[in-house]
Formats: structure tokens, C-alpha cells, sequence
């Protein structure tokens, strides 16, 4: 999995970086959510927990995703700002959810 950053600009007033991205996940299936997001966090050396994937697209039968994500200043600042839904997604999924 290859990740390509194709834009990024930074959000004074909500004290984040909003980024798009390029995913390249060839010969694998599409990617998960919670993996880009520790990728994503590993490539900008920002803790995981202020890193939040917004989108991710994939066209039927392409090897290529396009997303979106924020990286918060601080995780206080992205409890405060992102929506509970942008949250939950960006969880793991627990054992019992895992077994469903």
C-alpha cells in the first residue's frame, strides 16, 4: 500500500490540516479505514488519535483510493470539532463486532 499526498492545507480556525490523498493498493482487496489512518499517522509523525479519515472512494474493479482526512492539532480539539459519526468510523472495531 502506497499512499500519495495531493494536497494539504492547514485550517487556522479549526486548528487542523486537511489533507487528500491517493491511495495505491495494488494486488490487494480495497483498503481499511483504520489502516490508512495509521499509515497516515505514521508518514506525518502525528499521533493516531488526532488523525481522522473523512472519505475514502474506490472505483469498482480500480486498485486506487481517493480520500480525505484531518490531522487535529490535538485530540481534545478533535473530539471538539469532528462529528460522532467521522468519529465512530475512524474507531477499531471491538471483539464482539469483530465476531459479526
Amino acid at each position: 500500500m502506497k499512499i500519495e499526498i495531493s494536497r494539504q492545507t492547514r485550517n487556522e480556525l479549526l486548528k487542523r490540516d486537511e489533507l487528500a490523498f491517493i491511495v495505491d493498493h495494488q494486488g490487494n482487496g480495497t483498503i481499511s479505514r483504520i489502516r490508512v489512518r495509521e499509515k497516515l499517522a505514521n508518514m506525518l509523525n502525528a499521533d493516531i488519535e488526532r488523525v481522522y479519515v473523512k472519505t475514502l472512494v474506490t472505483k469498482t474493479g480500480s486498485t486506487t483510493t481517493i480520500g480525505e482526512a484531518n490531522i487535529y492539532d490535538s485530540a481534545e480539539q478533535a473530539k471538539y470539532v469532528e462529528p460522532e459519526y467521522i468519529m465512530l468510523r475512524n474507531a477499531p472495531k471491538s471483539e464482539e463486532e469483530k465476531k459479526e
